[in-house]
């Protein structure tokens, strides 16, 4: 069992690398880190003995001072670099070095440096050390006006806000998902990359989508007037479209936005709910629960998925892996309405009535017993 360390654990890449890994708990034993662990050298010290591999992924993308930044970044290299030394341990370290290493830039400046100090102390140790260069990254959870620009155009667009676009060149992205599967290739071995000692390795990692600035807009824009505003689920045939959807729909306000309330047209002959509108496919289900029993308690990282409640009452409920907040949506049949549940966070639903409680239930994707992305955790 491999032990991985990883740096900035709580940030934006480095929490979904740790969500990822605690998934196979089987091959990977997580080092707890924590951010103060810079700031005193013992805790440092035994976060590098006791890791095989360390991830670095600790830095200040922003700062109003440049000079800060740079400092700042080079400094946390070097304190690894310390830490190593001073432990004579050898772990494989993982460098998040950026596209930006040769821009006229602090931040490329400070990358391009750590980096060049990091195979420094690998080449002097014999230790193997993979400096990654990295694009612009997307997904759920990043900080809007610091992460990325689909997390500010995500959070604008589903907070009554109007994005601009300043400048209107190409972009390449990768999915956060994306990159932690080439990741967990380089720590184990599975990419192009085979350590053995003194390998230095300089990995640069290919975006998987490059598009103009405004088109990423336009798609988003669509994503808002489609979905937040009717409803409606986007054509996601696409991977791409798939992995922005989601990240999308990360960035509501849950507690305002769900339930979302389905017209229902009643005569004498009974009631017609249109449940989904869908330029997608997928499968539909239903299910019926009686009263007291709750299903679900588990999350996906991949799929799209709808609950809608058709008839009896239901509480829902969804919580952000990680997180100990949870959100909690009552439904009734008698005014039909569905929620939506984003990606890594654990849900359920349970029969809060007297009566037969009967839900229809989306996904984006055909289930796969051999695949399933369900992964087991009570809200």
């Amino acid at each position: 069992m491999l032990k991985v360390g990883i740096t900035g654990q709580a940030g934006f890449v480095g929490s979904h690398l740790a969500n990822t890994l605690s998934l196979y708990k089987d091959q990977f034993d997580l080092i707890e880190f924590r951010d103060e662990y810079f700031d005193e050298s013992s805790l440092l010290e035994d976060f590098v003995k006791d890791s095989d591999v360390v991830v670095h992924f600790a830095a200040l993308n922003r700062h109003d001072d440049p000079e800060i930044l740079y400092k700042t970044n080079v400094g946390l290299a070097q304190k690894l670099i310390d830490a190593c030394e001073k432990t004579s341990s050898r772990p494989h370290i993982l460098f998040s070095s950026s596209i930006q290493e040769n821009r006229d830039n602090h931040y490329g400046r400070s990358k391009k440096e750590g980096r060049r100090l990091l195979e420094l102390w690998a080449h002097k140790y014999d230790a193997p050390f993979t400096g990654m260069l990295i694009p612009n990254v997307y997904g759920p959870f990043g900080m809007p006006h610091y992460n990325s620009v689909v997390a500010t155009f995500c959070h604008q667009l589903t907070h009554d806000e109007e994005p601009e676009v300043d400048v209107d060149g190409k972009i390449g992205l990768i999915y956060v998902g994306e990159l932690v599967s080439e990741i967990i290739s380089a720590i184990v071995g599975e990419s192009e990359i085979e350590f053995s000692a003194n390998m230095v390795t300089k990995k640069e990692i290919k975006p998987s989508k490059v598009i103009r600035v405004s088109e990423l807009l336009a798609k988003l824009t669509q994503y808002r007037d489609l979905y937040f505003r009717q409803g409606v689920i986007p054509d996601l045939s696409d991977p791409f479209d798939l992995n922005l959807f989601n990240t999308f729909i990360c960035y509501i306000d849950h507690s305002r936005f769900y339930p979302f309330d389905l017209n229902a047209h009643a005569d004498d002959r009974g009631a017609f709910v249109e449940t989904m509108k869908l330029n997608s496919g997928g499968q539909i289900s239903y299910s019926s629960t009686v009263p007291g029993v709750t299903r679900g308690n588990h999350y996906h990282t991949r799929k799209a998925e709808r609950f809608a409640v058709i008839k009896g009452r239901a509480k829902i409920e969804i919580r952000k892996i990680g997180s100990d907040r949870i959100f909690v949506f009552e439904l009734n049949g008698d005014n039909p309405s569905f929620v939506d549940m984003p990606i890594w966070y654990t849900h359920n639903i349970t029969n809060t009535g007297e009566g037969e409680l009967l839900t229809i239930f989306w996904i984006n994707e055909h289930y796969n017993s051999e695949d399933s992305d369900t992964h087991f955790e009570l809200v």
